[in-house]
C-alpha cells in the first residue's frame, strides 16, 4: 500500500506570533517550511517545491507584494498558489490583493481557521487538476 505525501506549505511571516499559529493550524495537515526572512523566499520556494505560498504582506526587507512580484517572474514558481495572510483588511483589500495576482486572501488575526484551510485545500485541488 503506497502512503500519501503531505502536501507542503511554504509560510513567509516575519511576526513569531503569526508564525506559531500558522503552524498549529496546519499542524498534522500539512508539511509546513517557514521562513521570516523575506530575501530569501524565493530560493526557499526553488529548493523545497511546496504546494502552496502563506505570505505576509508587511514584511521587513522586501514586501509581500514584491515577493509576489519574484515569484511570478520566475517561470518554475509562477504558477505556484500563494495566499495573502494579512493584516491589511479594509474594504477593498481582499479585491486589491486578488487584482494584483494572489490566488487567494486571509485577514489577520485569523478567527476561523476553517477559512484558511478551506483556501489551502481548494487552491491545492485546483493546482493539482491542472499539472
Amino acid at each position: 500500500m503506497r502512503t500519501m505525501k503531505k502536501k507542503t506549505i511554504l509560510i513567509i511571516e516575519d511576526n513569531l506570533d503569526s508564525m506559531e499559529l500558522l503552524e498549529a493550524i496546519l499542524e498534522g495537515k500539512y508539511a509546513v517550511i517557514k521562513t521570516s526572512d523575506s530575501t530569501k523566499s524565493v530560493e526557499m520556494a526553488k529548493e523545497n517545491e511546496p504546494s502552496l505560498v502563506l505570505l505576509d504582506i508587511s514584511m521587513p526587507k522586501m514586501d509581500g507584494n514584491e515577493i509576489l512580484r519574484r515569484f511570478k517572474q520566475d517561470k518554475s514558481l509562477r504558477r505556484m498558489p500563494i495566499i495573502a495572510v494579512t493584516a491589511h483588511a479594509m474594504k477593498g483589500d481582499r479585491e486589491r490583493y486578488l487584482r494584483i495576482g494572489f490566488d487567494g486572501y486571509v485577514s489577520k488575526p485569523i478567527i476561523d481557521e476553517s477559512l484558511l484551510l478551506n483556501s489551502i485545500e481548494k487552491l491545492i485541488h485546483k493546482r493539482s487538476v491542472e499539472l
